[in-house]
């Protein structure tokens, strides 16, 4: 782990359990090297909820002194219905209107922080256009937990992502919530995707 997130993950608590320390430290393992390795582009997250993810990926930009823009993108009244290719027998995790969190609440959490508010885009995924994502991405952190969402986030990011950047799926490897790996196996092969802590990593 890079030197920043220790400080940063041993410094700050995390603000909800839907995230723990270990994925918050590949999150911002990997989204130094991008920063190291000089890759062009902003960063996304679709996804935010509270912002326990968003608060750290603030953190390692501010002490990086990196000035690219951060857009989080969620519906801020929950999950979406569900579709088939969420089925599976680990379990009925996670329903319509689950983890609803308001834009307000958002926001609160950087007030409380003293950090700079990321750009903020409030809307399903299926109804945001190429206009609401930057035209070159480094670094996308994708949280949407349900096929449809993860599949409409890639279709967004994919073609911006610059040469050398990362994306990272979350429950990528988690059997209760299957759709994420199958909406991403619809662009990469298994092979392509490396995981750790139940997170899916791409190098592009």
């Amino acid at each position: 782990m890079s030197t920043f997130a220790n400080q940063l993950l041993a410094k700050y608590p995390l603000i909800s359990d839907q995230v723990d320390k270990a994925q918050v430290e590949v999150i911002l393992r990997e989204l130094q090297s991008t920063i190291e390795h000089g890759v062009e582009g902003d960063v996304v997250e679709f996804g935010c909820y509270i912002g326990t993810t968003s608060l750290f990926i603030r953190r390692l930009l501010d002490v990086n002194g990196d000035e690219r823009a951060f857009h989080v993108y969620d519906s801020f009244v929950g999950l979406p219905e569900k579709s088939a290719a969420d089925s599976s027998r680990a379990g009925d995790q996670f329903v319509a209107g689950e983890l609803a969190v308001s834009k307000k609440q958002f926001v609160h959490e950087f007030q409380k922080a003293h950090l700079k508010t990321p750009i903020i885009h409030k809307g399903w995924f299926s109804d945001l256009s190429d206009q609401d994502v930057p035209a070159k991405i480094a670094f996308a952190f994708l949280d949407g937990d349900f096929y449809e969402s993860i599949r409409d986030s890639l279709t967004l990011v994919l073609p911006r992502m610059q040469k050398g950047g990362v994306i990272i799926i979350d429950d990528y490897a988690r059997e209760a919530l299957p759709g994420a790996a199958r909406a991403v196996h619809e662009h990469f092969s298994p092979d392509r995707v490396r995981t750790d802590h139940n997170l899916g990593i791409l190098h592009l």
